[in-house]
């Protein structure tokens, strides 16, 4: 099964000071490889950004779009992808994560009957909603609540039909979790290229 991916790479890259989705991990930008994990389950991909960054360097047949209401964070860069996409449901995963398991997308693509949205949730409780699957159903909740200013992902998450892929099921395909692993620090770069040293090894 093949589906539209989002890539969210409009953020403001304060705490790293740079942008993240150039930093080179493994010999290829944080893009690229997210890319590339995406291509073998994707029949089109979409890289959502700012105005400003809407030229980077992806290549192939991937389309870049720029924020329908910039600067309002990822539920907006969610909401410009879903517009955008011609599948019922699309993979959202953020331009930070070098260690995407590619099975683990493709099988929550499989648990989309009949909801709206499939989201990790950790056992910490913790929920991953910037690596999940949404139905282009969930357009007209998210554009209430980016008209109304409310706009965080997990606020929109409690009004949706959700299918939660807890820990256990998760690990099944990704026993380390290395797929919530994102870059917000200088120190999170450093230990992505360790393990892509690893990877290679």
């Amino acid at each position: 099964m093949k589906a539209t991916s989002i890539i969210l790479a409009g953020g403001k890259n304060l705490r790293l000071g740079r942008i993240k989705a150039l930093e080179i991990i493994g010999g290829k930008s944080l893009i690229e490889r997210v890319i590339e994990r995406l291509t073998p389950i994707s029949s089109r991909i979409l890289v959502v950004t700012s105005l400003e960054h809407s030229d980077f360097p992806v290549g192939g047949d991937v389309e870049i779009l720029a924020d329908l209401y910039p600067g309002q964070g990822p539920l907006v860069g969610i909401y410009t992808g879903l517009m955008a996409s011609r599948s019922s449901h699309s993979i959202v995963v953020a331009c930070d994560m070098p260690f995407l398991n590619t099975e683990l997308l493709d099988h929550m693509l499989g648990q989309t009957t009949d909801y709206d949205a499939v989201v990790p949730r950790l056992e910490t409780g913790l929920i991953e909603p910037l690596h999940a699957v949404y139905s282009r159903n969930c357009l007209e909740k998210m554009k209430e609540r980016v008209e109304r200013g409310q706009l965080a992902v997990e606020s929109l998450i409690e009004a949706l039909r959700v299918k939660y892929v807890q820990q256990e099921e998760i690990c099944r395909l990704d026993p380390d979790l290395l797929s919530f692993f994102n870059i917000n620090y200088q120190s999170d770069i450093d230990r992505a290229l360790a393990l892509a040293d690893e990877d290679k090894g």
